[in-house]
């Protein structure tokens, strides 16, 4: 069934792309809750390469999603919902159990985080229908046909030898039709190991021309002697830009089919691992041992000023904290009186904060 796209109007224009991955059920717990504690969750439908063909059609990009589900209300329900984003799924398979024997869609269960708590996923994809199916009956020429763009992961080829093959193969299909390729490596340690995921994707280096990320890949300094390590060893997870403007010439030298080499650094500017630790040590320095220090009245008003976004910081922190109240009560089952449990907190903070600068 053809889909139509309203973002790209009646006469769609640009590059067509088609992505290739699993699709899941996601099961998220509401308002932060852990998962140990939920009594319920909110459910929506997510993975890698799901997510790409969603992000680029709100965008009014052309985008197809392929993947195989089972023939059921949760495999039908996936699909419904990247037809109501506006993504095309005409290649999508439903199986029967007599095509992939457990015949369910995977699953994940995701605990958002929170503060100072980091999210959190569950994975239950083991035998689901895209790891079952026998993929040599599609006619991957015919499926790619009309595309000028491929994307694909790391995450795929991770779930299961059929998977591999099939990533491979539409890799090499792609190369010969003629289409951009973009590969994510996108390592999962639950899914395989560092060494698998190495080799299958250096792998597909060759057939690759929008590449995303560094890891997980080979790049040897001598292919005929590995004892002299890779190129990207000791290259740090900050690195600056020359030593990542190396690494990509490195990637170029080897793979001349590359175009194009993107990476995501994040730089976490926690408190915990620069400027909180210098403050803190210096604070117990000059308290410890009674350094004083005459920077006249608008240096302390600066200080104060510093403090108080300080003491901000520990307060959005220690929300998740707050969180645990209300979460708390209604484990209990206290329906009354949580409004004077809380106010009873604040006051005796206050009071405790009187006694300890007057007294």
């Amino acid at each position: 069934m053809e889909h139509f796209n309203p973002i790209l109007g009646s006469e769609p224009n640009g590059q067509k792309f088609i992505t290739c991955g699993e699709i899941m059920l996601r099961l998220t717990p509401p308002n932060y809750e852990k998962i140990r504690m939920a009594s319920a969750f909110e459910a929506s439908y997510g993975g890698s390469e799901a997510n790409i063909a969603l992000a680029l059609a709100n965008l009014g990009v052309d985008s197809t999603f392929f993947s195989v589900v089972p023939n059921n209300s949760l495999g039908k329900s996936a699909v419904r919902w990247l037809r109501s984003n506006d993504v095309h799924c005409t290649p999508m398979i439903l199986t029967e159990p007599d095509e992939t024997p457990s015949n369910r869609l995977g699953t994940y269960y995701l605990e958002t985080g929170y503060g100072i708590r980091a999210s959190k996923v569950i994975y239950d994809r083991k035998h689901s229908a895209i790891t079952e199916y026998d993929f040599s009956q599609v006619d991957l020429d015919a499926l790619l046909e009309g595309y000028d763009w491929l994307h694909l992961s790391g995450i795929t080829p991770a779930l299961a030898p059929n998977c591999r093959s099939l990533i491979l193969d539409m890799l090499k299909v792609a190369k010969k039709k003629g289409l951009t390729v973009s590969f994510d490596g996108n390592f999962r340690s639950t899914l395989w190991t560092w060494e698998e995921a190495r080799d299958f994707c250096t792998e597909c280096l060759p057939y690759v021309d929008v590449l995303l990320g560094i890891e997980p890949y080979h790049l040897w300094k001598d292919e005929n002697d590995h004892s002299k390590g890779d190129w990207k060893d000791g290259v740090p997870l900050q690195p600056s830009y020359e030593q990542q403007d190396e690494i990509f010439q490195r990637f170029i030298e080897r793979y001349p089919n590359l175009k194009c080499i993107a990476r995501h650094v994040r730089y976490a500017h926690s408190g915990s691992e620069n400027s909180l630790m210098l403050g803190s040590f210096l604070g117990n320095l000059f308290l410890l041992y009674r350094i004083h220090i005459n920077l006249g009245i608008w240096c302390v008003a600066l200080v104060g000023i510093g403090f108080g976004i300080f003491l901000g910081s520990w307060v959005i922190a220690l929300g998740e904290v707050v969180n645990v109240f209300a979460i708390m009560a209604r484990r209990v089952g206290l329906t009354k009186g949580a409004g004077l449990v809380i106010l009873s907190l604040a006051v005796g903070k206050i009071l405790g904060s009187l006694v300890q600068f007057f007294c």
